[in-house]
């Protein structure tokens, strides 16, 4: 679960929560571009899911695994949910909505990690 994937995971979603959150503050609606960057972040959390997931399978459980894999469902849904409130929200809300959500996904990666280094054996 360590790894350059969740750090990549963690820097792209930083990076692009300080830009939502710099045009929600020009108070800038979310744009083609901030919908496209948000469904990119998507796939790249997807990406690192699969890989958690393929792990699961390789004799290394954490002990707590029904959490794991409440925070598995949790992390690979929330980019989506946000994108989908974004664009429902087509006022400088939407853009504060994709920075929060781009500020609790390095949270989600970084608690799957602490669970994922914890193992039941």
């Amino acid at each position: 679960m360590n790894g350059p994937l969740s750090v990549a995971t963690i820097v792209v979603a930083l990076v692009l929560a300080a830009w939502f959150l710099l045009r929600a503050a020009l108070n800038k609606a979310p744009g083609r571009a901030e919908l496209i960057a948000t469904a990119v972040l998507g796939v790249l959390v997807a990406v690192l899911v699969v890989v958690a997931v393929i792990g699961l399978f390789d004799g290394s459980r954490p002990s707590e695994t029904a959490t794991f894999a409440g925070y598995l469902i949790t992390t690979i849904a929330f980019a989506p949910v946000a994108l989908y409130l974004a664009k429902m929200e087509p006022t400088r809300w939407g853009n504060l909505i994709l920075g929060v959500a781009c500020l609790v996904l390095p949270v989600l990666v970084l608690r799957l990690q602490q669970i994922a280094s914890v193992t039941g054996a």
